[in-house]
């Protein structure tokens, strides 16, 4: 088998769903399965994995091992020659995974390959690329100074070898992932892909980000930021320094107090971030007006329905965008939330055969679901 699709799911029934859609859009034509490995949910993640998706092999916990043993329990069983960790809030675009196989069979030396990450506002993120986060580039970015946090030395469309990549989406050798030991299972959540990443470069393969395909990675969906997130976030890069760096007690002490104050920090910045203001109408991007008339009776504002030719003249602003994954497909939607971020837009997908849309109007929070 060429490809093994493991995605780690707790709680985010319809995001995973989306993610299965799009993920079978990307393998069609490949030797590929897809694995998921559920932290026992209380919602009904694994009875619709079940229902829609039987041929999906399905692990299901009892209790929650964290991300790190649960993507190495799930590896375990994975036949492919290739895998790719994949969060179960993300989309990825039908040329994605052929993209990454070609890479990876033309590369030299390659060990983990990454994409380009944007959220639900159609924004770049660039934590998909990253350095090593030494002490002092973790503190001159939390200060608001030029930080070398980022590898911004690499543009977001370009590709390039960078240290770090994120751990929503991570696409590698089955066999580079067993030499290096997997994940660390000291970490329950968080720091587990910078500890990964750079234990492969450590090895001596190079990392490698692919910016000319693109995945949606609803940030915030996976986890809601309360006392035991920042714990957790905070906790792990506090590790990540402990086993990496030769640190002595003053140094300790400074990573300390920066985490610390990171963690205060951050949870103030979000305390008075506000949401976007509601756009003015609705445009449903479908030929089924099925779809349109259900969705209208949901929906607190107008909606119109409107084929892809509207996008001919790009001039658009504080209108909802609903993409119907039967009419576009994930590329199309992505270039298009692209182009029309940044105006007061916000958008929707309709998963592919699928009674609901759902969408993230802001990167740092939970997504929204709407079910017709």
């Amino acid at each position: 088998m060429k490809l093994s699709v493991v995605i780690l799911n707790y709680n985010v029934r319809y995001f995973l769903e989306q993610c299965l859609r799009s993920v079978e859009r990307a393998i069609y034509g490949l030797d590929a399965e897809i694995i998921v490995v559920d932290n026992n949910s209380s919602d009904d993640s694994c009875e619709m994995v079940q229902r829609v998706f039987p041929e999906v092999v399905l692990l299901q916990n009892k209790e929650n091992i964290g991300f790190s043993k649960a993507n190495n329990q799930a590896v375990k069983v994975a036949k492919g020659q290739y895998l790719c960790i994949l969060n179960p809030d993300t989309a990825v675009a039908e040329d994605t995974f052929v993209r990454c196989l070609d890479a990876a069979e033309q590369t030299a030396n390659i060990g983990i390959i990454g994409v380009q990450y944007m959220d639900g506002t159609g924004a770049f993120l660039p934590e998909c690329k990253r350095n090593v986060p030494t002490p002092k580039s973790a503190l001159m970015k939390l200060l608001g100074k030029n930080s070398s946090y980022y590898a911004t030395q690499i543009a977001p469309d370009a590709v390039g070898n960078v240290t770090v990549l994120a751990g929503a989406f991570m696409f590698m050798k089955h066999s580079v992932f067993t030499e290096v030991g997997g994940f660390d299972p000291d970490y329950f959540m968080y720091g587990e892909d910078i500890d990964l990443s750079y234990r492969v470069v450590k090895a001596g393969y190079q990392n490698y980000y692919l910016g000319t395909t693109t995945l949606l990675h609803y940030k915030g969906e996976s986890t809601q930021k309360d006392e035991a997130y920042y714990n957790s976030f905070y906790g792990a890069m506090r590790l990540f320094y402990k086993k990496n760096y030769n640190t002595n007690v003053l140094s300790r002490s400074v990573v300390n107090t920066a985490t610390a104050l990171a963690k205060k920090m951050s949870k103030k910045q979000r305390s008075v971030t506000s949401l976007p203001a509601p756009p003015s109408e609705a445009i449903l991007l479908t030929e089924n007006l099925s779809v349109l008339n259900r969705l209208s009776q949901v929906l607190e504002i107008p909606l119109h329905a409107a084929s892809k030719t509207i996008f001919q003249d790009m001039d658009h602003a504080q209108k909802l965008f609903v993409f119907d994954a039967n009419y576009m497909s994930y590329s199309q939607i992505f270039s298009v939330m692209k182009q029309l971020k940044g105006r007061g837009n916000q958008f929707r997908i309709l998963p592919k055969k699928s009674d609901f849309i759902l969408g993230s109007d802001r990167s740092d929070d939970r997504g929204a679901v709407t079910v017709f």
